[in-house]
């Protein structure tokens, strides 16, 4: 049941991934903890390490079906790539040291205040240009916030799509082309911060609750989530569904509430 479970996850993680620039943190972190519950705190470290293998699948493979025009944004941000993987390599060693229960309410906290965010703060849920505009001479982010976005985005396991969208719309940018972008992004965080966990120490409670462990991702879970995700990203990539700005970034909004709330109830 819990590989069922899993599957059926990984169908909605392939939707986040193509339509929110969520490459499976935010959604793969709950159903894991709640997977493998039988790790007791452990199982928040774990989901942890497993979504950013998850996330390292996932983005990679919508940003190579991404249009090259979209893609074109990224030019000249190579300083920005190398320190969001720098601060993610901080987050992810930082991550096998700190206590797992405070991790897992510090994952709450996050989302729910960026949630307040959205709805507050100005630029998100209404763009200043106009939906649809690629700006190509407009960088995503400025380069020095990608060691602290990489950090965070690491340690908490979430891929940093919920920072750097909302920057990126808040620059002028469309949540179409946005959400496209937070994919190579979210990938230069997830690629170092998967190197660590896989070389980590696994998790004692390990072979006593039978959760297969390589450091700390755990492969069934990784392997049932991608499953279900990567057909999914591949036929939404070739086949967007058309989507009004404006409900795009309120369905963010509601996307982000209900992983509050699973997050705070698992």
């Amino acid at each position: 049941m819990d590989v069922v479970m899993l599957i059926g996850v990984g169908l909605l993680t392939g939707v986040t991934t193509v339509l929110f620039g969520f490459g499976g943190g935010f959604v793969a972190v709950p159903v894991v903890v709640w997977a493998d519950a039988a790790l007791g705190a452990d199982a928040m470290r774990v989901a942890t390490a497993t979504s950013a293998l998850v996330m390292v699948v996932n983005a990679a493979f919508a940003t190579s079906v991404t249009p090259r025009r979209v893609l074109a944004v990224l030019r000249g941000s190579t300083p920005l790539l190398v320190l969001l993987a720098a601060g993610a390599t901080i987050g992810a060693f930082a991550t096998r040291l700190a206590p797992p229960e405070p991790v897992r309410w510090a994952f709450v906290a996050y989302v729910a205040l960026t949630l307040v965010d959205l709805l507050t703060r100005p630029g998100f849920l209404r763009p200043r240009a106009a939906a649809g505009e690629v700006r190509a001479a407009r960088g995503p982010l400025p380069a020095v916030v990608g060691a602290p976005v990489g950090a965070v985005a690491a340690f908490l396991g979430v891929g940093g799509s919920v920072m750097t969208v909302p920057a990126m719309r808040r620059a002028g940018h469309s949540m179409h082309v946005a959400t496209a972008l937070a994919n190579p992004l979210t990938l230069a965080i997830a690629l170092p911060a998967t190197a660590v966990s896989l070389g980590a120490a696994a998790v004692p409670k390990a072979v006593d609750a039978q959760v297969f462990l390589v450091g700390l991702v755990d492969l069934r879970a990784a392997g049932a989530l991608l499953l279900g995700a990567l057909p999914v990203i591949a036929v939404l990539r070739r086949r967007p569904p058309r989507i009004p700005d404006r409900a795009y970034a309120w369905t963010s909004v509601g996307l982000l509430a209900v992983v509050t709330i699973a997050m705070g109830l698992s």
